[in-house]
């Protein structure tokens, strides 16, 4: 079993009658740890749309501030926390990989979007958006709160509806056209992509460990990711291995030596030497230059006890 994750870690519980793998509500529904001003990630994934409030949002280390109204789509794993915000209100949608069994293919659209993480809406009237986002999560609200028969595949359906939608709006990034989510050599990309993700905390960081674990070969592995990303799964790997390295040195108390160990280097020193050629400094440096933000609380629970109104 991997070690205890460093950065506090949210899981989503869901008591009865809750009996679907997801939820829906707002930032008051969900409690304070819904506005947490300290780094921390989740097991599930978080739509965020935010319709008032000042202050910033940030997601991997990037401030995003806020200027009403955003989409933010999170990811497992992703560290993210709310900085010196008020008046924050909106619409929070979380749910787990289960509530995506009868349209694997969101989650590609979910790791796109998770990619950017951070979309402004065109402005409407009443503090709504013009790309009619906000109605259409107002109408996910209603169906949850009414729980009518097919609820489950409404939910599901309008999911599919705002994802596409948002991958429209501009900044949104690369809409993923058919041909490149079909076929075994894009099933294999997709989910290797994935894994990277659902991995981070984790010293699974060879390649080869990856595609044994996808049950396919290097090779195979490293033509389907290059032909579908046009990056290696070295390089993607890499990417990975740094972007954690920089989660855990901003938002954990954890010595050098200890996140190497967490990002799979034995060596100390090897660590600095690789963390320095990917992200042009020392881990001690970045450190000092972004700063911390940590918190005491190892794993907390999302625990809506009411379905909202």
């Amino acid at each position: 079993m991997p070690p205890a994750d460093p950065v506090p870690l949210h899981r989503l519980a869901l008591p009865p009658p809750h009996i679907l793998p997801f939820t829906i509500g707002s930032f008051d529904a969900f409690g304070p740890d819904s506005r947490a001003g300290y780094p921390h990630r989740h097991s599930f994934y978080e739509i965020v749309y935010v319709t008032a409030g000042s202050g910033s949002h940030v997601v991997d280390l990037v401030h995003r501030p806020l200027r009403p109204p955003h989409l933010c789509v999170l990811l497992p794993g992703q560290v993210h926390y709310w900085d010196r915000v008020s008046g924050l209100r909106g619409v929070l949608m979380l749910f787990t990989d289960d509530f995506l069994l009868g349209r694997p293919g969101d989650r590609q659209l979910l790791r796109v979007l998770g990619e950017r993480s951070w979309l402004q809406l065109p402005p409407g009237t009443g503090g709504g958006d013009a790309a009619g986002l906000g109605a259409l999560i107002r109408a996910m609200e209603r169906e949850f709160a009414d729980r009518a028969d097919g609820c489950a595949t409404v939910l599901e359906a309008y999911l599919h509806i705002l994802l596409v939608h948002a991958l429209r709006l501009p900044g949104a990034g690369r809409t993923p056209r058919p041909d490149t989510v079909t076929g075994r050599a894009a099933d294999v990309s997709r989910q290797f992509g994935l894994l990277l993700t659902e991995t981070a905390g984790e010293a699974e960081w060879s390649v080869g460990a990856y595609a044994a674990r996808l049950g396919v070969s290097v090779g195979y592995l490293n033509e389907a990711v290059k032909r579908t990303t046009g990056q290696t799964p070295g390089e993607r790997l890499r990417a990975a291995r740094t972007l954690e390295a920089k989660r855990l040195l901003t938002g954990s108390d954890l010595g050098v030596g200890q996140v190497a160990r967490r990002v799979g280097f034995s060596d100390p020193a090897y660590f600095c030497r690789f963390f320095r050629r990917e992200a042009g400094v020392s881990p001690g440096e970045f450190r000092r230059t972004a700063g911390g933000n940590h918190h005491v609380h190892r794993t907390e629970s999302i625990d809506p006890h009411t379905p909202p109104p």
